[in-house]
């Protein structure tokens, strides 16, 4: 009985997760140049690690500059700098760590 409810507290999470992302990130990116994917490409070749990408792209999302962003000037130049996000800490570290779970590498690298 334990393992199912963990299971389905497991489950709703991930789907809440993925509702979060979905809603809140897509639709902005979609008509972007530069994909979620090569943003986080961008994220990962400049910081790294895990906890790093994590760290620093909640810094940006919470408080969004030109000095912080990974993106290159043209790209700023065209599409500005984002708004801070809506979303509260739970809800954005929920996006966070979906977004890294769907682009990561490392368990793809053989």
């Amino acid at each position: 009985m334990v393992k199912i409810v963990v299971f389905i507290s497991v489950f709703i999470s991930v789907i809440e997760a993925k509702n979060i992302y979905e809603y809140n990130c897509i639709p902005c990116h979609k008509n972007m140049a530069t994909s979620l994917e090569q943003m986080f490409m961008s994220y990962l070749s400049i910081y790294s690690s895990e906890d790093s990408v994590k760290i620093n792209l909640k810094m940006y999302l919470t408080r969004p500059s030109k000095r912080t962003s990974v993106m290159s000037n043209l790209f700023i130049d065209t599409y500005g700098i984002k708004k801070p996000t809506k979303l509260n800490s739970i809800e954005l570290d929920k996006s966070i760590n979906l977004y890294w779970e769907k682009f990561k590498v490392f368990d793809k690298l053989k």
